[in-house]
C-alpha cells in the first residue's frame, strides 16, 4: 500500500454562522384564556433536516427544523406550538463525496443542537410556560430512518415498464 492511500485525508470543519431562520410560537392557552389548573402536558418533538452546496467552495449551510407541541393530556388540547427552524453555514473539507451526505445531516446538526436546545428552552419559559429542556437528538438515527423511509418510498414506486 502506497504512502498516499495510507494517510487518510484529514477532515477539516468550522462552523461560519448560526442563525434562526424561522420561528413561531403560539402560546394558545393565554390566547383562549384557559387556566392552567388542570394541565397534564403532552409534548411531541418532530425533527427533519435539510442540507445543501452553497455557492462557495466546500461551504453547506444545513437547516434544523423543529415542530414542538405540548397538548393536555386529559383532553387534547393543544397547549403551546413551537416551531423552529435554526441554521449553520460550515466549511467542510477532506470529506469524501461518498461520506458527505450523512457527515453534513449527522454531524453538523449535532454541533446545532445545543443552541437548538437553549432557544427552544427561552422560548418556552418566555412564553409562561416551564422551561423545555428536550431530549438529546439522535441525529444517526434520524438519518437511518431517512434512508429507510426513502427507501420503502422507492420500493412502492410503480415502476416503468419496458
Amino acid at each position: 500500500m502506497s504512502e498516499e492511500n495510507a494517510a487518510a485525508p484529514q477532515v477539516k470543519m468550522s462552523v461560519l454562522a448560526q442563525f434562526v431562520r424561522d420561528m413561531s410560537f403560539e402560546n394558545v392557552v393565554a390566547q383562549k384564556g384557559l387556566n392552567g389548573a388542570d394541565v397534564q402536558p403532552d409534548v411531541q418533538v418532530a425533527v427533519s433536516l435539510d442540507a445543501r452546496k452553497r455557492t462557495t467552495e466546500n461551504q453547506y449551510e444545513v437547516l434544523n427544523k423543529f415542530r414542538v407541541t405540548s397538548k393536555n393530556k386529559t383532553n387534547g388540547d393543544t397547549l403551546f406550538l413551537l416551531e423552529l427552524e435554526y441554521g449553520g453555514i460550515f466549511h467542510v473539507e477532506g470529506v469524501p463525496e461518498e461520506q458527505l451526505h450523512p457527515f453534513l445531516l449527522i454531524e453538523c446538526p449535532r454541533l446545532l443542537f445545543p443552541f437548538i436546545r437553549r432557544i427552544i428552552s427561552d422560548v418556552t419559559r418566555d412564553g409562561g410556560f416551564p422551561p423545555l429542556n428536550i431530549d438529546t437528538v439522535d441525529y444517526l438515527a434520524l438519518y437511518r430512518q431517512e434512508l429507510s423511509r426513502r427507501a420503502a418510498a422507492q420500493a412502492e414506486a410503480p415502476q416503468p415498464v419496458q
